[in-house]
């Protein structure tokens, strides 16, 4: 199939790309320069630049300091298992998935209150400036971070129980559906839509990615009778792992 002509930057990209993916340019070499890629394939200074920010965008590539340019290892992707199924221990989702994998998962989180801001309060179906508890997690494996997740719960809902701080008290730690159960609201559906976009700066820095990589996102709204009771956005890098999904089929 034949998209046209690529622009000249593109087909330098392309062919750099290409050396990359087969091992003739093997991770932590030197990218050719500047004046080396105007040379070999016969391009201007602008298109051999505009090539190289294309590899750096994907990143195949990183520049560093006084130094030039070279090709990033490329890391295996990994699993961040997504399942249709409970755990029977209460646990959440990737506190079980540690334990079955036998991994040395960490976490780290705080909570505090807030106003909903129109996407959140849109999402919860609560007004503009409820009140709401918003948690924000670092996950890490073997201390590498590897996940980032917001999550935001309507205080109507969960307001002076023993689950307002999801990460406290009798349940702290415990997936949605148990503390939910345990002030009698009962959650039987689950939303998950999946994206990709340019991660924000603040989100590598935390996962140690590199500005300008894509990052998926997973937008979870937990429902109990059609109404959302927690809802959330959980951020991993792309180039590191895949959002693998286990359902059950009745």
């Amino acid at each position: 199939m034949t998209f046209g002509e690529q622009p000249a930057y593109l087909r330098v990209a392309s062919d750099l790309r290409e050396k990359i993916v087969n091992g003739s340019l093997p991770p932590h070499t030197r990218l050719p320069s500047q004046a080396r890629i105007r040379e070999e394939y016969g391009v201007s200074d602008t298109v051999a630049l505009e090539a190289r920010k294309v590899l750096m965008a994907e990143g195949l590539v990183e520049g560093r300091s006084g130094s030039g340019t070279y090709v990033r290892e490329r890391p295996v992707p990994r699993r961040v298992a997504r399942s249709g199924f409970r755990p029977p221990s209460g646990a959440s989702p990737f506190r079980q998935e540690q334990a079955e994998a036998a991994t040395r998962g960490t976490w780290e989180s705080s909570s505090e209150q807030e106003d909903a801001g129109p996407e959140i309060a849109a999402r919860l179906g609560i007004q503009l400036g409820d009140r709401v508890m918003r948690t924000r997690y670092l996950y890490r494996d073997a201390g590498e971070a590897m996940m980032l997740s917001t999550s935001w719960e309507p205080l109507e809902v969960t307001g002076r129980t023993p689950v307002m701080l999801p990460e406290e008290g009798p349940l702290g730690g415990c997936g949605v559906v148990e503390r939910m159960a345990a002030i009698d609201i009962v959650v039987d559906n689950v939303v998950e839509e999946v994206g990709a976009r340019p991660g924000l700066a603040e989100e590598l820095l935390a996962l140690g990615g590199v500005p300008g990589h894509v990052v998926m996102v997973i937008e979870r709204t937990y429902y109990a009778s059609g109404r959302a009771v927690e809802t959330a956005d959980v951020v991993v890098p792309a180039d590191r792992y895949r959002v693998a999904y286990h359902l059950p089929v009745k």
